[in-house]
């Protein structure tokens, strides 16, 4: 998952953005909220996590645009204000969920995992593929009670291309989603990525196809 992290907070910013990429997402930290427009307007995001008092664009004002742009990613607002108004206005400008400063990370990262399922159209974080399982909220790709043993990386790899399974992904959405938009190496990495991958997944029947001048397919068991 690719995720949008717009905090003016530093410290805060910081151990939010650890926490995410410890938990294998990929995260780009903005610290002012017409910057934070300008990249969501090139770039794709998976989810927005976003502060409502930043320098430069309001937060309310930056979700407003983004939803009036046809952004329809999942939006978690991260906020000290904490007045039933507030929480109201930001939820009818298409916010989905909203957290009060000061949390736990714990909560944070449930509420995150939460969004994304939800924008994904899955109910439980369980999701079958032949003979192994994915499990979305410990991020683990289980074969009966035996773990794969997968990097933070090949975790993301794979949940793009079980995301769009059966289907064909691009290289360049899967650099997009591994990696951060300052890191260089994207796509010559990809190929390494997916052939780590494919070595995990072989022996349980499952394949990633490469579709010469397009991109990869992750292929459902026989």
């Amino acid at each position: 998952m690719k995720i949008l992290l717009v905090e003016d907070d530093q410290a805060l910013a910081e151990a939010l953005k650890r926490a995410l990429e410890m938990h294998g997402q990929v995260v780009d930290l903005i610290t002012d909220g017409a910057q934070a427009l300008a990249w969501l307007n090139s770039e794709h995001f998976d989810l927005i996590v976003l502060d409502l008092g930043l320098p430069g664009l309001d937060g309310m004002e930056l979700l407003r645009e983004a939803r009036a742009g046809g952004h329809q990613m999942p939006v978690l607002i991260i906020t000290a204000r904490d007045a039933v108004p507030d929480r109201v206005a930001g939820l009818n400008l298409g916010a989905d969920d909203y957290l009060v400063k000061p949390f736990e990370l714990d909560e944070f990262l449930a509420r995150v995992r939460a969004l994304y399922r939800r924008a994904q159209g899955r109910g439980s974080d369980a999701v079958e593929l032949g003979p192994l399982v994915f499990e979305g909220s410990k991020r683990e790709l289980r074969h009966g009670d035996h773990v794969i043993t997968m990097t933070p990386r090949e975790t993301a790899l794979f949940e793009v291309l079980l995301q769009q399974v059966g289907a064909v992904v691009t290289k360049q959405q899967i650099g997009d989603s591994l990696f951060s938009i300052d890191n260089d190496a994207q796509l010559s990495a990809v190929e390494v990525y997916v052939h780590r991958l494919r070595k995990q997944l072989a022996p349980y029947g499952l394949s990633i196809r490469t579709v010469r001048g397009l991109g990869y397919m992750l292929e459902k068991p026989e």
